[in-house]
């Protein structure tokens, strides 16, 4: 499905509700996998968070999880102390090319059981689900959090707990604490000193509870942009708090040097673009938010600015390479764009080519990501239907903003 988008508006009003936030919703269904007196309140509907509760739920030996690279790292871990349990864990073509190996390999050395079916290093894999009583690993700190917190998120029924050391730089710190901070919300006691974090185990289940997820920041961020890009906006999302676990609500922070001004009420936010702002070229250091790059360098394409972002080096390894298909589509935006292993550089420039078709390379936040461009150029994304991986309601969304989307 091709979307063409196109707007008149330029003044944004409206009253949007997210859904929850996929990472607390795919943390939490974990959990309640593992202790089921849990009860969630607003998950997210996305095909994610569906993909990990269908396979948290089924007894198949042959469990598919499609692009859902979350649930990929956390189901690993979680069928690995499943005893009992023996399932093949498999997905994409895409999936069967994005690594795996210090996952397995620090399961592995404490004491679980898992296999490489085909290539080494990368699904689909054999896991052997068992009792586990090491409590000693470490793990490269500079990889993808999920595999910290795949770790993290089965601590609390290991006999032992865990004591994981982090190895070198940590990235994605945010992530690694929303994870600690959920355990602590059930009761399990973690500590998170240096380079080091130890989770003890859970001797009893956790009280019954019910735990209301926070509407996703990642998917908050689109709206941040168009509020960015248009001449007036009053864009009101529920449901969100000014504390949030989620890092990617440093949104507040860096779209406030984008002509965004944040307001908490209650459980929502309001974006409101500023008056007379002065805009200038950015850098942002993103090690702690990287799945907000695509939308940020977008919007400041559309902004005419330049902008310098680093700490991107996990997006080589997304449901694309995010930071090779940002240079391709951007480039034919008529941008001046450059990219190495963890940074990109846009060249400030006045010009954007218009109707230009936005390959998503099965990545929802491209899909997402350029979206907000309509405000300045008529726009084309194809395969739109891809923002069904973390937010289906999307393109509805944005036609209450009075935006016309039309298939081609």
């Amino acid at each position: 499905m091709n979307l063409l988008l196109q707007t008149s508006q330029s003044d944004l009003q409206a009253q949007i509700a997210i859904t929850g936030s996929k990472s607390e919703t795919n943390r939490l269904l974990l959990l309640q996998a593992l202790f089921p007196n849990i009860t969630l309140a607003n998950t997210s509907n996305s095909d994610d968070s569906e993909v990990m509760q269908k396979a948290l739920k089924g007894n198949d030996e042959i469990v598919d999880i499609h692009h859902a690279g979350t649930a990929m790292r956390f189901l690993t871990a979680y069928f690995a102390v499943n005893e009992g349990r023996e399932v093949v864990l498999t997905g994409s073509p895409r999936m069967k090319e994005r690594p795996i190996k210090v996952l397995v390999e620090a399961l592995q050395q404490l004491g679980a059981q898992i296999s490489y079916e085909n290539q080494e290093g990368y699904p689909p894999i054999r896991i052997k689900g068992q009792k586990i009583t090491n409590n000693k690993v470490s793990i490269p700190a500079n990889v993808s959090s999920q595999y910290i917190s795949a770790l993290l998120l089965v601590a609390p029924k290991l006999q032992n707990g865990i004591e994981l050391t982090l190895v070198g730089e940590i990235t994605s710190i945010p992530y690694i604490k929303m994870t600690l901070a959920l355990l602590n919300e059930i009761g399990v006691d973690t500590n998170f000193e240096g380079n080091t974090i130890t989770v003890k185990p859970l001797t009893t289940d956790p009280k019954s509870q019910t735990l209301t997820v926070e509407s996703d920041w990642s998917s908050a961020s689109y709206f941040f942009s168009l509020a960015a890009l248009s001449n007036e906006a009053s864009i009101s999302l529920s449901s969100y708090k000014e504390t949030s676990l989620q890092g990617d609500s440093a949104l507040v922070e860096i779209y406030s040097k984008m002509g965004v001004e944040t307001r908490f009420e209650e459980n929502k936010v309001t974006l409101v673009k500023k008056p007379n702002f002065n805009f200038e070229s950015v850098n942002f250091d993103l090690n702690n938010t990287p799945d907000i790059a695509q939308t940020i360098v977008v919007t400041c394409l559309g902004l005419g600015i330049g902008c310098h972002l680093t700490g991107l080096h996990t997006l080589k390894i997304k449901e694309t390479d995010r930071l090779e298909a940002l240079q391709i589509e951007l480039t034919k935006l008529g941008a001046n764009i450059s990219v190495t292993n963890d940074s990109l550089t846009l060249v400030a420039s006045e010009e954007i080519n218009n109707n230009v078709k936005i390959a998503t390379y099965n990545d929802h936040r491209m899909a997402m990501a350029f979206a907000p461009l309509a405000l300045k150029v008529p726009i084309i994304i194809e395969n739109a239907e891809v923002v069904s991986k973390s937010y289906p309601d999307f393109w509805k969304d944005l036609e209450n903003l009075d935006f016309q989307i039309s298939e081609i």
